[in-house]
């Protein structure tokens, strides 16, 4: 019953808040719209990633299915955004599965490389492809893109789910990433650009045993630093939940809470805290399934053996699904598949509430990946560049979009008495400003 009022509670603000606009308004007052740019082709569009730097205007959008690759978007002028550059893999026609998956990029000894992760099924080729490394330092300049490496796991068919780049306390440019094994592996950017013959592989976090999901892995992840320990943390989503790593010894993780039996969750899919490591935002995927929020702390504390219950939930509808999200304390920035693109203020944890929206999907409900058809359509990936706040949406169906909130004019931790940790890597001091061996 506490669960339920929890879930009323949160879902109370965002119908007052679209209340207060017309019939078919497509989104709130306070959110502009700052660029659209169709991409061709329903169900070829997944993930998103945007560089940081206002000199570096770009966001690369994964293409997805057989069409694996990667659109460059150029925002040198948001309102006349572009194609800048385009990449498939080769003869894409008989390739089969999911095709590109999860984007990252990647800034160290001032050099920039983008790294595309793959997921092909067998009938095709590149079966043991997981990623491909690009070194696109010489953008906007495209004949200069010059593709460094690629990541393949023959023992491991079936590619990579997701990647996730992050500037280690050492100093290392790394990228995680989900393998068809209970491992997540660790691999240094350096190291596969300088064609180390071991792949750049410098560490593997294995997923704890699941009775709910026995043989699943990690499906997806957020890597932070933790200030008040000195820790670098990986807060991994998979098998029967949600799990804290210490990966600050990529060579020997050690686990620190977990997030298990919570109702309704049999599977971890996305696991995003706050600037401080206490709250998480957790999410699994299906339809009707809200956003919850956890509190780690008494987990951390080891008050605990796992934390079951969360202390807040929150939707974009009520039959919806938000999907991938992205914390800037105190905003939650939601890809809500139809739903589309969502900011959530969680200021109180235990009462999340909607502070606007924009409805990027314009096609049938239930029209998505899969056979049958699936909800899984729309809004699918969001980034925010903290320098200006740009948020950036790929959708499924309508594209590239790019948004600006009333108010949100760029996000630094410190501002809100927090570290200033997030997604967005520090890639030239390192995290929370850290001095590292590299910088």
């Amino acid at each position: 019953m506490n669960r339920l009022i929890i879930a009323l509670c949160s879902l109370a603000p965002a119908a007052a808040l679209a209340a207060q606009h017309s019939p078919g308004a497509q989104g709130s007052s306070n959110v502009t719209v700052v660029a659209h740019l169709p991409l061709a082709g329903e169900l070829q569009v997944e993930d998103i990633e945007i560089e940081q730097e206002l000199s570096r205007p770009y966001a690369y959008v994964t293409r997805s299915q057989r069409w694996g690759g990667f659109h460059i978007i150029d925002l040198h002028n948001p309102k006349q955004a572009r194609i800048l550059y385009s990449w498939s893999v080769e003869s894409p026609e008989v390739h089969k599965g999911s095709g590109g998956t999860g984007p990252a990029y990647v800034k160290s000894k001032g050099r920039y490389y983008f790294l595309q992760a793959f997921q092909f099924q067998p009938g095709g080729p590149d079966v043991d492809l997981g990623a491909v490394v690009f070194d696109v330092t010489g953008l906007p300049d495209t004949r200069k893109i010059r593709e460094i490496h690629r990541l393949r796991e023959p023992a491991l068919p079936g590619g990579f789910h997701e990647v996730y780049a992050y500037k280690h306390s050492s100093g290392a440019p790394l990228v995680f990433a989900v393998t068809q094994s209970v491992n997540a592996h660790i691999y240094d950017i350096d190291r596969l650009a300088s064609g180390d013959p071991a792949q750049g592989l410098v560490g593997k976090v294995p997923v704890p045993p699941s009775s709910a999901n026995p043989a699943r892995g990690w499906h997806d992840f957020y890597v932070g630093y933790d200030p008040s320990s000195h820790q670098d943390r990986m807060y991994g989503a998979g098998a029967g939940g949600y799990y804290v790593f210490d990966v600050t010894d990529l060579t020997s993780p050690r686990l620190l809470a977990s997030v298990t039996g919570v109702a309704g969750m049999n599977r971890g899919h996305t696991f995003t805290p706050d600037p401080t490591g206490r709250f998480a935002v957790i999410e699994s995927e299906y339809k009707y399934a809200p956003l919850r929020i956890v509190d780690l702390k008494p987990a951390l504390e080891g008050q605990i053996a796992t934390v079951s219950r969360p202390i807040g939930a929150w939707t974009s509808s009520w039959d919806g699904n938000p999907h991938n999200h992205e914390v800037r304390w105190p905003y939650v920035f939601v890809a809500a598949y139809e739903d589309g693109m969502y900011a959530v203020n969680l200021m109180d944890p235990t009462n999340p509430y909607t502070v606007g929206f924009y409805d990027t999907y314009d096609g049938p409900a239930n029209a998505g990946w899969g056979n049958p058809p699936s909800y899984q359509n729309g809004a699918d990936g969001v980034d925010v560049r903290n320098a200006d706040g740009l948020i950036v949406i790929s959708d499924i169906r309508t594209g590239f979009w790019a948004f600006h909130l009333d108010g949100f004019d760029g996000w630094n931790g410190h501002q809100w008495g927090v570290p200033n940790v997030s997604s967005a890597q520090d890639w030239d001091r390192g995290p929370e400003g850290v001095p590292t061996k590299t910088s």
